[in-house]
């Protein structure tokens, strides 16, 4: 393996990175590094998980590329989250310690814009962005790209699944076309390929790993249990690993808020992270995450993504998500820096199915575990708590102590050595004794879940699962997905059950002879950016909307968003009061 003076960094900045702990490059650093260095002027397609090293990878070439005698941008970087924004600034400025002239900046939503206003007011070197502030800033004439040499868009995919391609396209139309463009994902979905097709010139690609595969430091196991028994399952999974350091996934922030009250109430170290919160509770939340006074973070994947907690042990998925490259990110948030990591899911039966689709796109194995017993979380605690006692010895402040100890020995004198342990640790475990006692098994018995699965077959006939890549963003509600299928089929009688909208993506169910003709009519729709695409066969049709969310709420926010898009282009909603809205609302429905 090469070191990092091999890959051709200036003293400087070997300098920086020394005193950072760095000892050897990371694959995607030794990779991209040398090539940006190197004589080529392409543009560059890097495909790595998160955790990987990616933002020195891009970032130390960049740092001495880049003329820090000259006062003006010359790099942009473009990020999802204000939370990474951060991170990557106050990375680069690491690395760049002992370039005294380099000036990074970071311009994100929420904060103060007065602020940014001065710190932009001598242009820097580089200029860290989210996409929104950052038109803001354009539209405000406080940015100029038209100088820069190097566009770098980090975590792409994670800003395309927020929405941001729009911006993210009018943000490259402000950029010259000599510029060199970076694009870093962990993931490659269509919309990636189309804009390095679109904007990018004979670029190269990198990738570490299969493209679209989960890391090779992340164990992948699941635990499948009746979905009233999901929350018992989970406190087992925290029980049995003492030190878990992890990120519960959940779908809604409904459910985030509940797991995580839940978990509160039960003792847990917990707290949530979801969209309902302000920016000053969210990075209240985050720094009490990162400095570990907090064990367990409950949320929701648009309020993780961008996170960056290079120590986690586990990621736990307490639903699966809809799209598999929601969980690639997941899985992705443990397992960083060369550490080991575990991915759990919570599951029934009627998600065995998932599984194997992951694993297929993933090309990683999963694991089926069975829930831990009370007796065996009962023993990991005990053994927990034994090990804490017997290595305590660095711990121990022996200065305080001493004053106190002759009166706790005089007070414990007639106890043995044997009475001392048992009084202790019976004091300190009857909590875990208790309330496993008499635990019940949380495991499907193997003939069940035979009967189950077959039941599934049975009831549901032979039907294939359907995926349109439109969803609510797109404005799309039940009726106008069957608006779509009747019109591209010239077929109004076709069966279509249990459709389920999402924010990209809109999936139901169909009969799996119907299958071959749907696709090719749909063929013609692909120049209009319209594509199907099968999912999985023989599931059942009818699922519970636990499994894929409750269609009137659905139904209810896509009503919602389809007035307000249109009452937003034309200015008329500002202002209004919660009632003039519901009217209004209506009204515009009634004119659809």
């Amino acid at each position: 393996m090469a070191t990092f003076k091999e890959l051709g960094l200036c003293d400087e900045i070997l300098q920086g990175i020394e005193e950072l702990g760095f000892k050897e490059p990371m694959p995607i650093q030794e990779k991209v590094t040398p090539y940006l260095l190197g004589e080529g002027k392409e543009d560059l397609v890097a495909l790595a998980q998160t955790g990987t090293g990616k933002t020195a990878g891009f970032g130390l070439p960049l740092l001495q590329l880049i003329d820090n005698n000259t006062n003006s941008i010359q790099a942009l970087i473009l990020s999802p989250t204000r939370e990474l924004c951060i991170q990557i600034s106050n990375d680069l400025k690491n690395y760049a310690k002992y370039l005294p002239k380099m000036k990074v900046v970071p311009v994100y939503g929420g904060e103060n814009i007065v602020t940014q206003f001065k710190q932009l007011d001598i242009p820097p070197q580089i200029l860290v962005a989210t996409p929104g502030r950052l038109i803001d800033l354009i539209e405000r004439k406080k940015v100029n790209l038209s100088g820069i040499k190097y566009l770098v868009l980090d975590e792409a995919d994670e800003m395309l699944n927020m929405g941001f391609q729009d911006d993210i396209e009018r943000i490259l139309e402000e950029t010259p076309e000599g510029r060199r463009t970076l694009l870093f994902s962990a993931t490659m979905p269509k919309e990636i390929a189309n804009i390095a097709k679109k904007y990018m010139k004979s670029s190269v690609e990198i990738a570490i790993g299969k493209k679209n595969s989960g890391t090779e430091n992340v164990e992948h196991v699941y635990y499948m249990v009746q979905a009233k028994d999901r929350y018992s399952a989970l406190k087992r999974i925290v029980d049995i690993n003492p030190n878990i350091y992890a990120i519960i996934f959940c779908r809604t922030r409904q459910e985030t808020k509940e797991v995580a009250d839940k978990l509160m109430q039960d003792g847990y170290n917990a707290d949530a992270l979801h969209g309902d919160l302000s920016q000053v509770q969210r990075d209240t939340v985050m720094q009490r995450f990162r400095i570990k006074n907090l064990q367990i973070l409950v949320a929701t994947d648009v309020a993780a993504r961008g996170l960056d907690v290079n120590n986690l042990t586990h990621v736990i998925n307490y639903n699966l998500p809809d799209d598999i490259e929601n969980y690639t990110h997941r899985s992705g948030r443990t397992g960083r820096a060369g550490r080991k990591g575990v991915s759990i899911s919570i599951i029934h039966s009627r998600e065995k199915s998932k599984i194997k689709n992951i694993e297929k796109v993933l090309h990683r194995t999963f694991v089926q575990e069975r829930v831990p017993s009370g007796l065996e979380v009962c023993q990991s605690q005990l053994f927990s708590l034994i090990s804490k006692i017997e290595n305590a010895g660095e711990d121990i402040n022996h200065e305080l102590i001493a004053p106190y100890l002759p009166v706790i020995m005089d007070r414990l004198k007639n106890l043995s050595r044997e009475e001392l342990i048992v009084n202790f640790v019976s004091q300190e475990f009857n909590r875990f004794l208790n309330y496993y006692k008499d635990a019940a098994d949380l495991n499907i018995p193997e003939k069940k879940e035979k009967r189950e699965g077959k039941r599934e077959r049975k009831g549901g006939g032979n039907f294939t699962r359907l995926k349109i890549n439109v969803g609510e963003r797109d404005g799309f509600t039940p009726k106008r997905v069957l608006g779509l299928i009747n019109d591209t089929t010239n077929n109004k009688n076709i069966g279509i059950h249990d459709i389920e909208i999402t924010q990209r993506y809109t999936f139901f169910d169909v009969k799996s002879d119907l299958v071959r003709s749907m696709m090719n009519a749909f063929e013609k729709r692909k120049e209009e950016g319209v594509q199907l695409l099968e999912v999985f066969k023989d599931r059942r049709s009818r699922r519970s909307n636990e499994d894929f969310g409750q269609s009137k709420k659905k139904k209810g926010s896509s009503k919602n968003y389809e007035y307000r898009k249109e009452s937003k282009r034309r200015n008329e909603y500002k202002g209004e009061s919660q009632k003039e809205f519901k009217r209004n609302k209506d009204n515009f429905r009634r004119k659809r």
